[in-house]
């Protein structure tokens, strides 16, 4: 601080007097030291808050998670735990609320199931013995009809062919139930899938001269030994046959048998109206028809390749279909040659090599590639390159004109060659 200072003489004088800070200066340190260590301590602060805020927040969400996680693994006795009346518990309370429903829900379907599944179990045995008295009464009406009027005649006839497919609808109806009972029993032994072929198309023969068309089988010339239950498959194969017959309209059938180190194949080609998009995964569901309007000619009972998906599963085997629309379909069983082996790679391709996409047109029959073109090794193709032309719409009518197909692991693979056709000619007189 400085002032001006005059003495009695008339000089001029500048007195100044200095003095330290440093008093304020500590004094502002310790302000915002203060003010510091508060903003620090407001940080944390907020932090925690926060952190607690969102604990409670996400706690609930995540457990909701976990539970729902439960639920969809089974465990539906799981529920939420509530705390306080909030927003958070209202919403924990609901998902209790839906969780019980759903399982009350489940398990009244899971009642509703076993009911069913007991009545048509209990129903198909009560009907077996009523059955038998009306078929032993059937079969001599049936053995008399020719002493009858020809209207009586042909009841007794009408009698007889509807008599056959109720014994078929119970058998079909006691094998699922027994499925689901999880009763089924696999009576495995050593066979050659070859022979149960040749069994099948022998039986399936007449139908198919009825129906205009031929069976023709290709198979290896090799034994094609697996594990299975005899019955089973030939059931399966059996039905496969008969259905490729009856849906094929009047064209030939193709059955290719293959065989590999892990597995035997057999695939059913028909060159009939074929699947839509999406119906090969509906093929087989219990009663169920890719035209409900087609007529039956073979009694069907709607239940056949849902039992032979479940013969097949219960070999550890695959049954699986491939078809499109106007251009037939084909249907391949593939087996473990053990009983509890895994197939790696079955012998045969589920899609036929003359299929439009193989040909190299789209789904309206229009080329959108080279007609010809060369296929070498890959899946579910054989070993060596195959030129692979447009063929007619129905298959060679002479033997010796298919190539088989199929791949196995370090060329084990055992599939058709060339001349390997044996070919049963319905039209002909039959036989092989």
């Amino acid at each position: 601080v400085g002032a001006e200072l005059q003495d009695p003489a008339g000089n001029v004088y500048q007195l100044y007097y200095f003095f330290p800070f440093t008093p304020e200066e500590k004094t502002l340190g310790l302000v915002r030291g203060t003010l510091a260590t508060a903003g620090v301590f407001l940080v944390l602060l907020l932090v925690a808050i926060a952190a607690l805020v969102t604990r409670q927040v996400v706690t609930p969400v995540r457990m909701a998670a976990r539970i729902a996680e439960r639920l969809a693994a089974g465990r539906l006795e799981e529920r939420m735990r509530l705390t306080g009346e909030d927003d958070l518990a209202r919403l924990g309370s609901s998902f209790n609320k839906m969780a019980s429903n759903l399982q009350n829900k489940i398990r009244q379907l899971e009642d509703l199931s076993r009911m069913q599944r007991r009545f048509v179990s209990d129903v198909s045995h009560e009907l077996r013995t009523p059955l038998t008295t009306v078929r032993m009464a059937a079969d001599v009406l049936h053995e008399a009809r020719d002493r009858f009027d020809p209207a009586v005649a042909r009841s007794a006839e009408l009698l007889q062919t509807q008599l056959d497919r109720f014994e078929a609808l119970l058998s079909d109806l006691l094998e699922i139930s027994r499925f689901d009972a999880g009763a089924a029993v696999l009576d495995a032994e050593s066979f050659d899938v070859r022979v149960i072929v040749q069994r099948v198309v022998d039986a399936a023969e007449p139908l198919a001269e009825r129906r205009g068309g031929r069976i023709l089988v290709h198979e290896p010339g090799r034994p094609c030994v697996a594990e299975i239950d005899p019955r089973r498959i030939d059931r399966v194969l059996r039905n496969l046959v008969v259905n490729a017959v009856e849906h094929g309209e009047g064209h030939d059938v193709v059955v290719t048998v293959g065989v590999n180190d892990d597995a035997v194949a057999v695939t059913v080609r028909d060159y009939g109206v074929g699947l839509k998009p999406g119906e090969s995964s509906l093929v087989f569901n219990r009663f169920w028809r890719a035209d409900p309007a087609r007529a039956r000619t073979t009694g069907g009972t709607g239940l056949g390749l849902s039992i032979a998906l479940e013969d097949a599963k219960l070999h550890g085997g695959w049954l699986q279909a491939w078809g499109e629309p106007g251009g037939g379909s084909q249907f391949r069983l593939a087996l473990p040659r053990v009983v509890g082996g895994d197939i790696v790679r079955s012998p045969l391709p589920l899609e036929p090599p003359d299929s439009r996409a193989n040909r190299g047109l789209n789904l309206a029959g229009t080329p959108y590639r080279r007609s010809v073109r060369s296929t070498g090794p890959g899946p579910g193709t054989g070993g060596t390159g195959t030129s692979v032309k447009p063929p007619a719409p129905k298959p060679p009518a002479a033997p010796g004109t298919g190539s088989g197909a199929g791949s196995g692991r370090g060329g084990a693979t055992d599939t058709p060659g060339p001349g390997a056709y044996k070919t049963y000619r319905s039209k002909e007189g039959g036989g092989r």
